[in-house]
């Protein structure tokens, strides 16, 4: 069985700009087809515009209210919302007061799968 403590995860940035925790991923658990991260970002905060050619991609809001754009539809995100990026969705979010979501990715999150336009 494998369990792991948030707490005892290091942050990073990743190439969008968003700060982030891996959960479970590839480097602490034999796992294969997904990845799970906490993100965090300050009010104002935002990711640089991106896409991901092979990642499916869910955000779930537990903490703060955003404003998430995909593909150039824009909507107003908060607490218990889940949010799906598929592959080549153009996507960004901008924090409206501290925020904090989990992020969950398939394939597993990887710097090499980020576009820019």
């Amino acid at each position: 069985m494998i369990v792991q403590q948030i707490e005892n995860q290091s942050p990073f940035t990743t190439k969008d700009g968003s700060t982030i925790r891996s959960i479970l991923d590839r480097t602490n658990a034999p796992v294969e087809e997904q990845s799970l991260a906490e993100a965090s970002m300050t009010s104002g905060q935002s990711t640089e515009r991106h896409y991901h050619k092979l990642c499916d991609e869910i955000y779930f809001l537990l903490e703060g209210t955003a404003m998430m754009d995909i593909d150039g539809e824009i909507r107003e995100v908060g607490p218990g919302d889940a949010i799906l990026i598929p592959p080549g969705a153009r996507h960004q979010i901008t924090a409206q007061s501290k925020l904090r979501f989990l992020c969950c990715c398939a394939p597993p999150y990887d710097h090499a799968d980020v576009y820019f336009d």
